[in-house]
Order: C-alpha cells, then sequence, then structure tokens
C-alpha cells in the first residue's frame, strides 16, 4: 500500500460503540429536554456573592434548562460601590437595568501559540452609562463595574457565550475582588435589601 501506511492504521485492538452513543443521545434528546426547564421563576435562580460581587444567575449551564450556548446573571454593584475585576477571553454584552455607573476597560496584547499569553496594554478607557444603555465588553478585556450613585444600586445584565468554555478556552482571571465579597456568604431577601439601600 501506498507509503507503507496500512501497517500502522491496521494496529489495535479497542472496540467501541462512539458513534453509537452518538445516536442514543440524540434519540433521547427529547425526553431530556422535556424535563428542562424552559420558564426560570425568581425563587429558582440562585443568588451567589461571588469574588466578582453579588449575582442572581438567571440563566446557568448548571440550572437545568434548555439554554445550550450562553449563561446571563444579574449583577447588583451596592451604592458607591464597585464590582471585582476580572478578564475573560469571551466578549461579554451587559444591559443596564436601574442606576448609573461607569466601567473601567484596559485592552490586552494577546498571543495564541502552544501556549496563551496575555499583557495589559497601557490605555485604560473609562465608559460611563445610565439605565437602558448596553455595554460591550470586548474579548479579553480587564473590566470592572463602578456605581456612580451614591444612594441607589446599580443593576446590570450579563450574557457570556458559554461555548468558549466548552472549546476549552475558558480563560476566566478574576484580578480583584469586589468590597463585598465574603467567602461562604449566605444570601437572604434582607441580606440583599441590605446592599440595595447602604453605601459601602
Amino acid at each position: 500500500m501506498a507509503w507503507g501506511e496500512s501497517g500502522a492504521w491496521l494496529a489495535g485492538e479497542t472496540n467501541d460503540n462512539l458513534y453509537q452513543q452518538l445516536l442514543d443521545d440524540a434519540e433521547a434528546a427529547p425526553e431530556r429536554n422535556a424535563e428542562r426547564k424552559k420558564v426560570v421563576h425568581p425563587e429558582e435562580m440562585p443568588w451567589e456573592m461571588s469574588r466578582q460581587g453579588l449575582l442572581k444567575h438567571l440563566i446557568n449551564e448548571g440550572m437545568n434548562t434548555r439554554i445550550e450556548t450562553m449563561d446571563a446573571y444579574m449583577q447588583i454593584v451596592p451604592p458607591g460601590s464597585k464590582s471585582g475585576k476580572h478578564r475573560h477571553l469571551a466578549e461579554e454584552v451587559l444591559y443596564v437595568i436601574e442606576g448609573r455607573g461607569y466601567d473601567m476597560h484596559q485592552d490586552c496584547d494577546v498571543e495564541i501559540t502552544d501556549e496563551y499569553f496575555w499583557k495589559p496594554q497601557d490605555k485604560v478607557q473609562k465608559f460611563e452609562y445610565e439605565a437602558g444603555d448596553v455595554i460591550y465588553v470586548p474579548p479579553n478585556t480587564i473590566h470592572q463595574h463602578f456605581n456612580a450613585d451614591p444612594e441607589r444600586p446599580l443593576r446590570l445584565i450579563s450574557c457570556i457565550n458559554r461555548i468558549f468554555k466548552q472549546c476549552g478556552l475558558n480563560d476566566l482571571e478574576q484580578l480583584e475582588d469586589a468590597p463585598e465579597y465574603e467567602e461562604g456568604m449566605v444570601l437572604t431577601p434582607d441580606v440583599i435589601r441590605g446592599f440595595l439601600t447602604t453605601a459601602r
């Protein structure tokens, strides 16, 4: 045979039904999806005091919904406070539901070869916004949200593509924690109301 390749491709005695598993998964999908939520009610959306700040998860891979390709959360930044600062490879879009504030964005130079390198650029940009605006965070941009109102909360809805993670590109790095972050904090409606009304 050409190039003597037959000696290589004939080797091996491992057998597996990997294609059949794909067929079985496709056949089981309708029944499996029937059990997954198409509507998520507020009491089913988990709260988290994360290193990025106070979050209410609307759609997340761990929530057993029909959404396959994106995650979304509501972020609440208390009066006069700020979120954590982080960077991720996926682009992000945020809708400002309530309040006014600004973002600080710092682009990074990136090199992807056998290894992945990023270096912050010198320029840091400020973007101001208010309720009704949409904020775009480009890929691999260091960013942080600031609440410019000392009396009212800032609420943002964040949407990000889950496909990056599924492609092995979950490059998420926390550079600074939110001031309110406390590991293991249990959030209740009363605790959350305190964050909405108190400047910290």
